[in-house]
């Protein structure tokens, strides 16, 4: 684009001084030839040449370099001014139309249709008369000359004007084309900087909500392992102080001691994020069953697993969050419901895998207000609702509650 514009710049510097050198030359001619022609006789008319001549360099330096035309209108000016002084130096001395040669050159510049052509129709007038030998014509010859040469110079000059007015319609073509590309590109870097922005804010939602992801996840995972296991130790040992059996303190140590390594196993595996330990070696029926077994040989409860459907690996995620939900629920009997009796269920169903986890215990009503630092509900919740997965729960005073939660059976191996 700057070459254009040190080209443009260029041509209207070369068309500025033009005019100037043509006058000079024009002049020189003139006066060099006078002699011979005859043009510079009588004295008067010497004098009227020379005056015109300073008189057309005045109006070039006044237009051209005092104060330059820019405007059409003062183009118009410019032109008609120096056209009429072109005509007038060649009606005294036929010479002087090398200087009129310049209307042709900037003529589209300052006009457009019709008018284009009556500039160009004065100039080759102009051209005519000098080189037919002046006006008015001597002879018949001369006249006919100046006929055939004044429809010469026009078709010439039409020509050209045709040539410069497509020049000059190809020029503000691409100048507009720039101005376009430019305004493009400047809409393309304010996009570009919006999307750096928009995308550095992404990037980070995206760490944030990572991070609350992550947070959850912990939260999760120490609540339904860690917590519970450290909860169980603090019961055993606890209840050590009432007993006077050494055999049953022995053993509710024991118990206390397999919580702390299982909770110790839990955390390396939860830092890790692994899967849970009971389905390190086990299939989810198999470590739900077990999760169940053992639970009721630490509590006063009947408890039942109930496998249904055609059961068959899932992806870890899934099969982690079942195990969780059911871990949870049976934390919530032994801690709240006072039951005798807790069914779990497990069922494959087409597309769908659910747990159920009833009670016959105390119930609660669902519509009370959570306290805030119960957790176990809402983490249930937040489980399944991470694998685009339901839970319902249904409980009421005295009539025991249901805890069912449905995944999308996603099979292990998928993304």
């Amino acid at each position: 684009m700057s070459g254009s514009v040190r080209v443009e710049e260029g041509r209207d510097r070369w068309f500025r001084y033009l005019p100037f050198v043509l006058l000079v030359v024009a002049t020189a001619v003139a006066l060099a030839t006078g002699p011979a022609t005859g043009s510079l006789s009588p004295a008067p008319r010497l004098a009227a040449q020379l005056v015109l001549v300073a008189v057309t360099a005045g109006w070039l330096w006044w237009w051209m370099l005092a104060r330059p035309a820019q405007g059409p209108a003062q183009l118009r000016v410019y032109y008609v001014g120096r056209t009429a002084l072109a005509l007038a130096l060649t009606l005294l001395n036929p010479l002087f139309c090398v200087f009129a040669w310049i209307g042709f050159a900037d003529a589209a510049d300052a006009f457009r249709g019709r008018t284009l052509l009556l500039a160009l129709g004065a100039t080759a007038f102009t051209m005519a008369a000098g080189q037919s030998g002046g006006l008015p014509p001597e002879t018949p010859a001369q006249a006919a000359l100046f006929v055939v040469l004044l429809g010469l110079n026009f078709a010439l000059a039409h020509g050209m004007g045709r040539y410069s007015v497509q020049l000059l319609r190809t020029s503000e073509e691409r100048a507009e084309a720039i101005t376009e590309l430019e305004q493009v590109n400047a809409h393309l870097e304010r996009a570009l900087a919006e999307n750096a922005a928009l995308h550095a804010q992404l990037v980070a939602q995206a760490r944030d909500a990572g991070v609350q992801e992550e947070r959850q996840r912990l939260a999760r995972e120490i609540h339904d392992t860690i917590a519970q296991s450290l909860a169980g130790i603090v019961a055993q040992l606890r209840a050590t102080h009432d007993d006077t059996d050494p055999a049953a303190v022995r053993r509710r140590v024991d118990r206390a001691a397999a919580l702390a390594r299982d909770a110790l196993v839990e955390a390396r595996r939860s830092m890790m994020d692994l899967v849970p330990a009971p389905l390190a070696d086990r299939s989810l029926p198999e470590a739900v069953t077990a999760l169940v077994d053992d639970w009721a040989s630490h509590h006063p409860v009947q408890a039942a697993t109930v496998v249904t459907g055609e059961a068959r690996p899932l992806h870890p995620e899934v099969e982690a969050t079942l195990l969780r939900v059911v871990q949870e629920a049976l934390a919530n009997v032994a801690r709240h419901a006072g039951a005798s009796r807790v069914g779990v269920t497990l069922s494959y169903i087409d597309d769908e895998v659910v747990v159920d986890v009833r009670d016959d215990g105390a119930g609660f009503d669902p519509r009370r207000p959570v306290r805030a630092s119960s957790f176990g509900l809402r983490g249930m919740r937040q489980r399944a609702e991470r694998l685009a997965g339901v839970l319902d729960l249904e409980s009421e005073p005295g009539a025991g509650t249901a805890v069912s939660v449905r995944l999308p059976a996603i099979e292990r191996g998928a993304a």
